[in-house]
């Protein structure tokens, strides 16, 4: 088999001992990994007709260059099937992207996964759950894309536990973290339209998150978003409570979020996502005195500070409002980013599927 890194090359007799092999050389994110041999890998890149040394992007910081087929490779391993890997190689293309800033979340104490969004055709394509437990398990396109892409910042862009990977707490999104939008059952524009793409384009949009929220609230649109603003404005997430202290309007670190809403899309039959995000955008915030007693600003709280707010998201356009998630009830999921936008910033990029 085909190196996963720089120069390693293994040999085996059976899958067992494979198994193991993989255990010894440090290509697991700790559960079995499907043997990545060269016929497999092979399969793989002639299904996305792409050559293995074509170069996918680089990681300068840390003198790394990602191909094709060091993606495949890492596909296979992960679960994946033939079909899947152009999803991969487009999530990767899009996390290898400057404003991203791969390095900052990869090796962030804060522990940030990559949360991979996937629209357009290519979703009913490949069975790609955006519905009933969206994070969850049991489905195989979403539990291996998502894998795939870890074991691709641990295998070839170094991001290893306790090396490079110095998250104090992780969480479980960093073994896999990967749902759809289900676009086709509701009027609102999809994701990656309202990002520059058209809707018959395939695309994966990439964003470094902290782990989702879930939002519990029954009743009408108002209702429902008023919870959501509650929860994405809580102490403790990477854009309330880290950064530099100093003015309330520099102090705190403003990123973009990721909500999802699920439900019945007839709930909001009168609502466009942009009305969403203009309900959503003002209520995200939090007091300066509630700052100060958090210790994100340094100086003492003043009177009138309770009464003093803070934008926790910068536009309303950084909040990547997602339609997904269970029929069965109206529950959301707030997803917190790694940090500032400043820091990393999302990235959509077009799945390139073979004709």
């Amino acid at each position: 088999m085909k190196d996963l890194g720089d120069t390693t090359t293994a040999r085996w007799d059976g899958a067992l001992e494979a198994i193991e092999r993989c255990y010894e050389l440090g290509w697991t994110d700790g559960l079995p990994v499907v043997p990545p041999v060269d016929h497999r890998v092979a399969q793989f890149l002639d299904y996305a007709g792409r050559d293995a040394d074509e170069v996918v992007g680089e990681l300068p910081e840390r003198r790394r260059r990602i191909t094709v087929g060091k993606v495949a490779a890492n596909a296979v391993m992960a679960g994946c099937l033939p079909e899947h890997l152009p999803v991969v190689l487009a999530a990767t293309e899009a996390m290898l992207d400057p404003v991203f800033n791969l390095v900052g979340p990869s090796s962030s104490l804060g522990g940030a996964a990559i949360l991979v969004i996937v629209n357009g055709p290519v979703v009913q394509q490949l069975n790609i759950n955006a519905r009933g437990n969206l994070f969850g398990p049991g489905n195989r396109a979403n539990a291996t894309i998502g894998r795939a892409v870890r074991l691709i910042l641990m295998n070839a862009g170094a991001a290893i536990p306790g090396l490079f990977d110095r998250s104090v707490i992780g969480h479980p999104g960093k073994y896999t973290y990967c749902i759809a939008e289900a676009e086709t059952e509701t009027h609102w524009t999809p994701l990656h339209v309202g990002r520059g793409f058209r809707p018959e384009q395939s695309a994966v949009t990439v964003f470094a998150a902290e782990a989702p929220r879930q939002v519990r609230s029954v009743g009408q649109p108002e209702a429902i978003l008023y919870a959501i603003a509650d929860v994405a404005s809580s102490l403790g997430t990477s854009m309330s409570t880290s950064g530099s202290v100093g003015d309330p309007a520099g102090g705190v670190r403003q990123g973009q979020i990721a909500v999802t809403i699920a439900g019945s899309s007839q709930l909001w039959r009168d609502w466009s996502k942009a009305d969403v995000r203009a309900y959503l955008h003002p209520r995200i915030r939090r007091s300066v005195a509630d700052l100060k007693q958090a210790l994100v600003l340094a100086s003492p709280v003043a009177p009138g500070d309770a009464q003093r707010y803070v934008s926790l998201v910068p536009e309303p356009e950084d909040i990547l409002l997602v339609f997904a998630g269970g029929e069965e009830a109206n529950m959301s999921s707030v997803i917190p980013s790694w940090g500032p936008k400043v820091g990393s910033t999302a990235v959509t990029r077009e799945i390139r599927l073979r004709p």
